[in-house]
């Protein structure tokens, strides 16, 4: 087998000079998208601290009952924001929920249309499946490193990385719920003259809107899970506290930093899913 392993093929070569090439060539690009994104997080960021902690947890707990109709559901919002407050988390809460936030909406406006076109054009979904699962399988830090080179260190190459790893959820997911739809169902209603607009919108996409929901919850999960990770290239949140009680061997630390994560996780996750029963009804 000397053969084989003296004749290695110089992919990592590759690929760094790629890098490189990209680095020294387009660096006005990369740096034109960092400032753009940075200016949003920051923006984001500077807006959620510059309200009052309280008004915060006004919004979000109006905005819980405004979906829900559920009292317990309001009150668990309160109780727990009120509980990352008392841990003395709060602003590292509000910068995780920014990332989370425009790493969210970034996969969902790109990952569902990318879903509804692919849906209808199988051989699309059969050249991209193969980078989904490349996306989705490949170890975080081996595309952190070529994002730090290319943006920098701070919260830009960790929302980057994010998106990566979170965006083939709400494409795969919407795929499933348009593929899902009933052909019955579709030519029932072109068979009243729907255009293939009005399927999409008024059949396919309200089919399958459960299904989609399930890929944005799917798509705050997956990015909650790249906080710890972000800050590791300099991202702000929950995740430094994490890293430092690491480093330190801060068990008390590290606890605190983790429970606000999986607080802020459950009530997004709570928040966004739709409710089982009707949605008018009390709980």
């Amino acid at each position: 087998m000397d053969w084989l392993t003296d004749n290695k093929i110089p992919l990592g070569n590759w690929i760094r000079d790629g890098v490189d090439l990209l680095d020294e060539h387009a660096a006005w690009f990369f740096n034109f998208i960092s400032d753009v994104v940075g200016f949003q997080i920051e923006a984001l960021i500077d807006f959620l601290l510059w309200m009052h902690p309280l008004a915060v947890v006004g919004l979000i707990a109006f905005l819980a009952w405004l979906l829900h109709r559920s009292i317990r559901l309001t009150l668990a919002c309160v109780f727990s924001l009120l509980f990352i407050i008392n841990l003395g988390y709060w602003e590292a809460t509000m910068e995780t929920l920014a990332l989370v936030l425009c790493a969210t909406a970034t996969c969902m406006i790109i990952g569902v249309p990318i879903g509804i076109v692919a849906a209808h054009r199988p051989w699309l979904y059969a050249m991209i499946q193969p980078v989904l699962d490349l996306m989705q399988t490949i170890p975080t830090f081996v595309y952190l490193i070529p994002t730090l080179i290319l943006f920098g260190l701070g919260v830009v190459p960790g929302l980057i990385s994010t998106v990566v790893f979170a965006l083939p959820a709400p494409i795969r997911l919407t795929y499933l719920g348009i593929s899902s739809v009933p052909r019955p169902l579709i030519e029932a209603g072109e068979a009243f003259g729907a255009t293939k607009w009005d399927v999409l919108w008024k059949i396919e996409l309200p089919h399958a809107l459960p299904t989609i929901m399930a890929g944005l919850t799917q798509c705050i999960m997956l990015s909650l899970s790249m906080v710890v990770i972000a800050a590791l290239v300099g991202a702000d949140g929950l995740g430094k506290p994490v890293v430092r009680a690491l480093n330190t061997v801060n068990v008390g630390m590290g606890f605190e930093a983790g429970l606000s994560i999986v607080i802020l996780a459950i009530l997004l996750d709570r928040i966004v899913k739709r409710p089982a029963g009707r949605r008018g009804a009390a709980k």
